[in-house]
C-alpha cells in the first residue's frame, strides 16, 4: 500500500530534471507575455497614437509587439503536446524497454495503477502549466493594438486562445502512453506519437471552418465583414451562380463605369461566407472536444492493452 500511495511522488522523483525545466518553461513564458503587455503594448500604442498625426510613420514597435503574440502562440500550440509526446513515450516505453516497470509490478503495484500514476502526475503538471499560461496569452492577445496580428482564426493563436491547448496535451500524453505499450521502445514511441499528433492537429485545422454552420452574406455592393469576422470565401454573383474572387481589375473608376462594366460581366451582387468573432467559442469547444475524445479512446486502449498484456 505504500508503495501505491507513494507512486505519483516516485514519478516525480524519477523526473526532477524534467519538473524543473518545464516549471521553468512556463516561468520564462509568463515573463515574456508580462513584458510584452507592460512594456511592448504601450510602445505599439504611443506609437499608433504619433502615426494618426503624422503623414510618415514606420510601425517598428507595433510589428515587434505582433511578432512576439504570434511566436507565443505558435510556443504554445506546439509546446504543450510536445512536452506531452516526450512524458507520454518516456514514462512508459522507457521503463518498459529497461524493465523497470516488470519490476515494480512484482513491488506490489498492479500494471494498472502504474499506468494510472504514470499518466496522472505529468497530466496534473500539464493542467498547472496551461491553468497559467493560456490566461497570461489571452491577456497579451487582448492587450493588442489595432493591426497587430492575424486575428483569432490564425491556426496557432485559435488553439493557444482556449482550452484546446490542454486538450492536445493531454491527448499527446495518451497517444504517447499507448504508443510506449504498443512500440516498448522510447524513440519509436517518441517518433510515432509526434507524427500521429501532427496528422490530427493538422487535420483539425483544416476542418476547423467547417465545425460550425458559417454565415452567407450576399449584397447588391460589397459590404465590409463585421469586425473580427473570419472570412472564409467571397466573391461575386453571376447570373445567381458564385464565382469566389474573380480577377475585373479593370473595373475601375466612376460608380457608373463600374456599374456598367459588372453588368457587361453579368454581375447581379456580391456575397461572401465567414465565421463571425462571435462563433469563436462554439467552433473552439467543439474542437475541443474532438481531441478529447481521441484522447480518451487512446487512454482507454492504453489500459485494455496493459491488462490483456499482463493478464
Amino acid at each position: 500500500m505504500n508503495a501505491v500511495n507513494g507512486l505519483p511522488w516516485t514519478v516525480l522523483r524519477v523526473h526532477r530534471p524534467a519538473l524543473a525545466l518545464w516549471s521553468a518553461f512556463v516561468a520564462a513564458v509568463a515573463g515574456l507575455l508580462g513584458w510584452a503587455v507592460g512594456i511592448q503594448a504601450d510602445r505599439a500604442r504611443a506609437e499608433l497614437a504619433y502615426c494618426a498625426h503624422h503623414d510618415t510613420c514606420f510601425l517598428t514597435a507595433t510589428d515587434d509587439y505582433g511578432t512576439t503574440v504570434r511566436w507565443a502562440a505558435v510556443v504554445l500550440c506546439c509546446c504543450f503536446y510536445a512536452v506531452a509526446a516526450w512524458a507520454g513515450a518516456a514514462l512508459v516505453a522507457r521503463e518498459l524497454e529497461s524493465g523497470t516497470a516488470r519490476l515494480a509490478w512484482t513491488q506490489s503495484v498492479s500494471p494498472v495503477r502504474w499506468l494510472t500514476a504514470k499518466l496522472a502526475v505529468p497530466a496534473l503538471v500539464l493542467t498547472l502549466g496551461c491553468a497559467v499560461l493560456v490566461p497570461m496569452f489571452r491577456w497579451t492577445w487582448s492587450n493588442h493594438p489595432d493591426r497587430l496580428d492575424n486575428g483569432w482564426s490564425d491556426v496557432s493563436t485559435f488553439v493557444a486562445l482556449g482550452p484546446a491547448t490542454l486538450a492536445y496535451a493531454l491527448c499527446a500524453l495518451a497517444v504517447g502512453a499507448l504508443a510506449g505499450l504498443l512500440l516498448g521502445r522510447t524513440l519509436p514511441a517518441l517518433g510515432a506519437t509526434l507524427a500521429v499528433m501532427l496528422l490530427l492537429s493538422q487535420t483539425l485545422a483544416g476542418l476547423r471552418a467547417d465545425l460550425w454552420p458559417k454565415v452567407t452574406r450576399t449584397s447588391a455592393t460589397e459590404v465590409p465583414l463585421p469586425h473580427g469576422a473570419w472570412r472564409l470565401e467571397g466573391g461575386v454573383l453571376v447570373h445567381g451562380r458564385r464565382v469566389a474572387d474573380p480577377d475585373y481589375g479593370h473595373c475601375v473608376g466612376t460608380a457608373a463605369r463600374i456599374s456598367r462594366c459588372a453588368a457587361e460581366h453579368g454581375i447581379t451582387g456580391h456575397y461572401t461566407v465567414y465565421q463571425p468573432l462571435s462563433h469563436f467559442w462554439p467552433l473552439h469547444l467543439v474542437e475541443t472536444g474532438i481531441v478529447l475524445a481521441v484522447a480518451g479512446a487512446a487512454t482507454a486502449t492504453a489500459f485494455r492493452l496493459l491488462r490483456r498484456r499482463t493478464a
